[in-house]
């Protein structure tokens, strides 16, 4: 059993008999009163997110989860093929189970497969990765310092902001639990 003040993102946890993973959570300690945990959950299995307040001291039901490293290698329709880098197996996950993850995915790309009862419930991405910018409209002359963003697609398809400095060919670092741009490479 682990309590709720234990919160951290990306933990699963099993709750109302279904398994939960925290999208994000917050500490709110108001005035008066007791402290609670503000949380974002996401049902593993439905894909179904729930806004849900736990007291820090409540008991929440803690999972075992198998963690598998394995190679990105290609997508084919909705199924990505994953690769075991010791025994050549080769897997396929549906986007039902990447979710978000399916975006920053590049071929190559070390990842951790996660399964519970050899079920399995998702992937872990590396925290960051490097991928290139693929087109973007051109920053004006001047601005290399700012915090202004312009959209930017990269070669994976996914489209984040990033600073007016950026260029089409460039290799810049992710943040892949956020979803947002770090640095240049």
């Amino acid at each position: 059993m682990i309590t709720a003040g234990d919160f951290r993102n990306g933990l699963v946890f099993k709750y109302d008999g279904a398994l939960y993973r925290v999208i994000e959570f917050q500490h709110h300690k108001p005035g008066k009163g007791r402290a609670f945990m503000r949380s974002k959950i996401k049902n593993v299995k439905t894909g179904g997110v729930l806004e849900r307040s736990f007291r820090p001291d409540e008991k929440i039901e803690d999972v075992s989860l198998d963690m598998q490293k394995m190679q990105f290698l290609y997508k084919q329709g909705d199924k990505y093929a994953f690769m075991d880098q010791e025994t050549y197996e080769q897997i396929e996950i549906g986007d039902d189970h990447l979710g978000e993850n399916a975006k920053f995915l590049k071929e190559g790309l070390q990842v951790s497969v996660i399964k519970f009862s050899g079920e399995i419930i998702g992937i872990d991405l590396p925290i960051t990765i490097e991928l290139k910018v693929t087109y973007t409209e051109p920053g004006l002359k001047g601005d290399t310092v700012s915090s202004t963003y312009k959209p930017a697609t990269l070669e994976t398809g996914a489209t984040i902001q990033v600073p007016l400095f950026i260029k089409i060919g460039d290799d810049i670092i992710i943040d892949t639990r956020t979803g947002e741009y770090q640095s240049r490479a």
